[in-house]
């Protein structure tokens, strides 16, 4: 096995000081000589190292508020040396000693980031230079540096260290060179991003696609499977940006079965679907396949259990095997009604400690606990294709029903503009063409999926049954023919909520105003492809 000589020298400098007395013992048990700077060479010392400070090494300051401290040939020439008899003489002419070991973790500029109160200034000091050149210069010469950039590496890195005598592997250290410039290529993918969120001018520029789009994503292990049990699959975590509202990455995952692809695309619907409900009051979500079949709104103050359980009696057939969102806590009383049903996923900002006794019955169903939070920016979404990805923002409801143009000789009324408002967001989670029918704050049918938009009428009807009497409809785009309106008058609807634009326009308002219905343009369409 080709090993490394004896860790002899070692650079440390660390932002992310959590188990650094790991690091520090392994250290002293190797009896290496240790270089480091500011903090991290306080808090070895308090853990019994000796260690020197880079600038007593150098013979050169900390300089510009300590934006220079480890940028000096003593440090990178003792980094990038190679085991040549050329690159030793001169090393030795030039009063350099090699490193052998260089523990470097990044100034935190993502969590920086993140908080919602952080500056454009405060951001820039925390873009950490000397840091990414000390790690890239180690994973380019990993043959003789090895390179630690994470501290669960540390146990690894002593147990090899211990298991010879004080060297290390040839394959340790490309692993770790491989994770050494995944780590450094993320901190410039997250700098880019965030940059990119401002305009020439220093101002806000949330809602542009950037001129290039750069990623980065960390690996949360094994998905169960892809789309189908044949197809490996991995979820991987992208930093989203400060005005984004907690995604799945953050999701507490309390009991059942490994998530698979499809269910968290599953549970991603849910999730953003609820999060549309909440403000309007107490909401429950069933979604299959990526779709909407059951949702309600309740009346402030209603337990979330009458709300789930309206929802999941919308469609109670389709909600076998799906996945639920609540936009409260799952309380006990919320449980027993869960447990009644099949579910593949429910999620929801908390649970208490005797809906978890209740839950825990069930032992494949996935119990996911995640706040809701709130965006003050779209996120950006994204979708591959042959040959490419594309971008776009998030679709956000911009106008609501009480805010939409009534075109027909009848307006709707307070109650019906409050399902028509349900309708029209839970068609925006439903594939296109899509109809939604609700009555009453809860979902009675769903048309999505299909080719031509009288036959998601026809469908959403069906589902409804006698139920569609007396219901409001969402449609997530206009209705290019009056038979779409027909068929839903025909069915019992009585209000309609639809962007409008049709060249036949006149007709499909001519048609309501003969029904009676109601109906209002919003101006805003809402497809799902």
């Amino acid at each position: 096995m080709n090993l490394l000589p004896p860790i002899r020298r070692a650079l440390v400098s660390v932002s992310d000081k959590s188990k650094l007395d790991v690091l520090a013992q392994i250290l002293i048990d190797c009896h290496v000589e240790v270089l480091s700077t500011g903090g991290t060479h306080a808090a070895l010392a308090q853990l019994g190292v000796e260690v020197v400070k880079v600038s007593e090494y150098t013979g050169a300051p900390e300089i510009l508020d300590g934006r220079v401290k480890t940028l000096h040939p003593k440090i990178h020439g003792g980094i990038l040396a190679l085991p040549t008899p050329a690159h030793e003489a001169e090393l030795r002419l030039h009063g350099i000693a090699p490193i052998d070991l260089v523990v470097v973790n990044l100034y935190p500029f993502r969590s920086v980031i993140a908080r919602r109160d952080c500056g454009f200034d405060e951001a820039v000091e925390n873009i950490d230079v000397g840091g990414p050149t000390m790690v890239r210069a180690a994973a380019k010469n990993w043959q003789r540096v090895a390179v630690v950039v994470d501290p669960d590496d540390y146990v690894s890195l002593g147990e090899a260290l211990r298991a010879h005598a004080c060297g290390l592997p040839e394959a340790l250290r490309r692993r770790l060179a491989r994770k050494a410039f995944a780590h450094t290529a993320a901190y410039d993918v997250a700098i880019a991003g965030y940059l990119a969120r401002f305009d020439d001018a220093g101002g806000a520029a949330d809602d542009a696609l950037p001129d290039a789009l750069l990623l980065s994503g960390e690996a949360q292990g094994e998905l169960r499977y892809g789309e189908n049990p044949h197809q490996p699959a991995r979820f991987y975590a992208v930093a989203g940006g400060a005005g984004e509202a907690p995604g799945l990455d953050r999701a507490i995952v309390h009991q059942g079965k490994a998530l698979s692809y499809n269910n968290l695309l599953d549970a991603d619907a849910a999730l953003g679907l609820v999060r549309d409900l909440a403000p309007l009051g107490p909401a429950a979500a069933v979604i299959k396949h990526v779709s909407p079949c059951g949702a309600a709104l309740g009346r402030p103050g209603q337990p979330i259990a009458e709300v789930y359980r309206r929802a999941r009696e919308a469609d109670p057939e389709s909600a076998f095997g799906g996945i639920v969102a609540l936009s409260q806590p799952v309380d006990a009383a919320a449980a027993a009604q869960l447990v009644e049903t099949f579910l593949e996923v429910v999620i929801a900002p908390g649970v208490t400690a005797e809906a978890r006794v209740l839950l825990s019955t069930k032992k494949n169903l996935r119990l996911i606990e995640l706040p809701l939070g709130s965006a003050t920016s779209p996120p950006l979404r994204l979708r591959s294709i042959a040959g490419g990805l594309l971008a776009q923002r998030e679709d956000v409801i911009g106008v609501h029903a009480a805010g939409a143009r009534v075109v027909t000789r009848r307006a709707p009324t307070a109650a019906e503009l409050l399902d028509l408002e349900l309708a029209q967001i839970v068609g925006k989670w439903v594939r296109s063409n899509a109809i939604v029918l609700c009555k009453d704050g809860v979902t009675v049918g769903v048309g999505g999926g299909q080719t031509s938009r009288v036959e998601a009428s026809r469908q959403a009807s069906a589902r409804a049954g006698e139920r569609a009497r007396g219901a409001c409809l969402g449609s997530d785009a206009f209705f290019p023919f009056r038979d779409g309106v027909d068929a839903a008058a025909a069915a019992g609807v009585t209000a309609i909520v639809q962007p409008g634009g049709s060249m036949r326009d006149d007709e499909v308002i001519a048609a309501a105003d003969e029904h009676g219905l109601a109906m209002v343009f919003t101006g805003q369409r809402h497809f799902r492809h």
